[in-house]
């Protein structure tokens, strides 16, 4: 079954064939919009259509097109995922295939076109829709026409009509009829397009020309032997572009609420911030195409083995150690772009820019930390991180780590026997007072609330190691 971003096609009569000894089944087509600027929510509806049709095996992909163009990276991604498509993909220019528009078109199978229908004008411009300069304009343009004759190749003219569409210094003609002087860009109408051409006749782009959706169904599968499907871009994928573009910001912010949590005593709001944006991060990426729910279950999986380190099993470290690697792993996982029944690739770009990320993320939030550690006040929120002591204003964990060290004396390990009560929840890590002394420390094994008489056993690298007076 489709996501939930999918609706029964309302222009569509979806008339599912009965399926009877002898008769064919009806084939199952997705309809998927691009009905608006090219940008990331297009490519990303484009993507997750592509893989779920996969899974589904459907037979048809058609592109409802209606878009004046857009940004031509984001184009070369969506013609690079319906190559990934086994099936037949489908252009219907509902209206206009105006520039990007065109390039996508040129990377399907077939092009059919509504009555009304307009294509061509691709020459690249800049974002504000001034002119490239010159040389650089030469190199894109050279650039485009390799792409679409690659794209093109065994289709008819559609690589020289696509070619024409880019370049305004190229002439273009079939025989002796020109189809396009030089100084001007190719568009084309419906009836243009469908014109036939050589010997034998060709079409010069265009499948044919059908008056809805509906009749293009009739005419590619058969009257009534067909069921479709409409995707629809919803808020989500209007969002998942900003959340992607965020990914360093969020991943530095979750990692660093839950270093944060671990440092401090308990479990309180920098734990549920922390991995309420991680979780922010697999939304973004599974919206976008990218994952699906696996990754965020690998992440949820190492939350659960860290949580009994560190409320169960406090310093066996293999559990925290397995449970930061399934958290990491899980966070380039859901950023791989992995394709149905295809081996999966890590070379390349596949797996640089996942690892890229989480590691902005991780370099971030140890920045955030260390800032955090120099710039904000002892005490109050922060003083579970940094704890000063009344000796020589030096923080208790660091006078723990000198004694362990053998710098500073032997006042950790004078701690050894001594008595005092918890200061704060242990859960296991916390506060403790000896002798009207605060300091960092953690039980062995197990809870224990504020005021519970504590005796020190060890000092740790993190501070005193305690356990209840029974």
């Amino acid at each position: 079954m489709f996501a939930a971003a999918l609706a029964i096609l309302p222009a569509v009569q979806v008339r599912a064939a009965k399926v009877e000894a002898g008769k064919n089944v009806p084939a199952k087509v997705v309809i998927i919009p691009v009905r608006a600027q090219i940008a990331e929510p297009e490519l990303y509806i484009l993507r997750r259509g592509l893989k779920e049709a996969i899974e589904q095996k459907v037979d048809t992909i058609v592109l409802d097109m209606e878009t004046p163009g857009g940004a031509l990276d984001v184009t070369f991604e969506m013609l690079k995922a319906l190559e990934k498509f086994p099936g037949k993909t489908v252009t219907y220019i509902n209206r206009e295939a105006i520039s990007a528009g065109a390039l996508i078109s040129a990377g399907t199978d077939e092009i059919y076109f509504a009555p009304g229908g307009v294509i061509g004008a691709a020459a690249p411009v800049l974002a504000t829709g001034g002119d490239i300069d010159a040389t650089m304009r030469g190199k894109i343009v050279s650039y485009l026409k390799a792409r679409v004759r690659s794209v093109s190749e065994g289709k008819g003219y559609r690589g020289e009509v696509i070619s024409a569409m880019i370049d305004i210094d190229a002439e273009f003609k079939i025989g002796e009829e020109v189809i396009k002087k030089k100084g001007e860009l190719l568009s084309l109408t419906a009836q243009e397009a469908v014109r036939l051409y050589g010997d034998p006749p060709r079409p010069l782009l265009g499948a044919g020309i059908a008056e809805n959706l509906d009749d293009l169904l009739d005419k590619l599968h058969g009257a009534g032997n067909h069921t479709a499907i409409r995707l629809e871009v919803t808020w989500s994928e209007q969002l998942a572009q900003y959340l992607t573009s965020l990914t360093p910001l969020l991943l530095a912010g979750g990692l660093l609420c839950l270093f944060i949590e671990f440092k401090t005593p308990g479990f309180g709001i920098f734990g549920i911030t922390g991995i309420a944006l991680l979780v922010v991060v697999f939304f973004g990426h599974q919206v976008a195409g990218l994952s699906g729910y696996e990754p965020l279950l690998c992440f949820l999986l190492g939350v659960v083995l860290v949580g009994i380190e560190v409320f169960l099993f406090p310093g066996v470290m293999i559990l925290a150690l397995s449970g930061a690697a399934l958290m990491l792993g899980s966070l380039v996982w859901a950023m791989l772009d992995l394709w149905p029944g295809e081996p999966v690739s890590l070379g390349g770009d596949v797996l640089l820019r996942p690892l890229a990320n989480v590691m902005a993320g991780v370099v971030l939030a140890v920045g955030f930390f260390l800032a955090l550690l120099k710039f904000l006040p002892k005490g109050g929120l922060w003083g579970g991180m940094v704890l000063e002591t009344a000796v020589a204003g030096e923080p208790a964990a660091v006078r723990a780590l000198n004694a362990i060290g053998g710098a500073g004396g032997l006042e950790g390990k004078d701690l050894i026997g001594r008595t005092g009560i918890a200061a704060t929840a242990l859960f296991p890590s916390g506060h403790v007072e000896i002798s009207g002394r605060r300091y960092e420390a953690k039980l062995a094994m197990g809870f224990a609330d504020a005021g519970v008489a504590v005796t020190v056993t060890g000092v740790s690298e993190f501070g005193l190691v305690v356990e209840v007076l029974s």
